[in-house]
């Protein structure tokens, strides 16, 4: 059991870990536009702007945190109220194991205990692992966006996608 994954709500004092696991995702330029690593100070606004609907999930292995998830405010209109946006992170060295997986299904579950009826989210198109990932979860492609953002100097393309709960 000790090596299992689970999914917990996020606390506090994982803040330093999840912004650890975010920095490698900008770092490595496989998941977010973000091109300046994330430190604490920021983390801990992030995180106080993710509560009650808006939570933050953390995944853990032998008591390592080895990912997080959040579900995030797709628009600040009341119109789209019950739409929520979505990250998914996982460290380096446990990414295409299993937490990625978990963490979606438990904020899935999570989505539709808050009332939300749609999950979004952006992805860059060669990023094979989530990919795999948001299409075995049931997400469908629904855009590419062109030139939605650069790095490194170089325009990049975002794949929209949607899950309908």
């Amino acid at each position: 059991m000790r090596n299992e994954i689970s999914v917990r709500e996020a606390r506090e004092t994982d803040l330093e870990a999840i912004a650890e696991i975010y920095n490698q995702g900008i770092e490595d330029r496989i998941a977010t536009l973000e091109t300046e690593a994330k430190d604490l100070s920021y983390m801990t606004k992030w995180f106080d702007q993710h509560q009650g609907r808006y939570c933050v999930l953390a995944a853990e292995k032998g008591g390592q945190l080895i990912g997080w998830a959040s579900l995030n405010p797709y628009s600040s209109r009341c119109a789209y109220d019950g739409v929520a946006d979505l990250s998914v992170y996982v460290a380096r060295e446990f990414r295409g194991k299993g937490a990625g997986w978990k963490l979606l299904s438990t904020l899935e579950k999570k989505a539709r205990e808050n009332k939300f009826h749609k999950l979004v989210l952006f992805t860059f198109p060669f990023n094979g692992l989530g990919q795999s990932l948001y299409k075995k979860m049931g997400f469908r492609e629904v855009g590419v966006f062109q030139n939605q953002g650069v790095l490194d100097g170089e325009f990049v393309v975002v794949m929209a996608m949607e899950k309908l709960l």
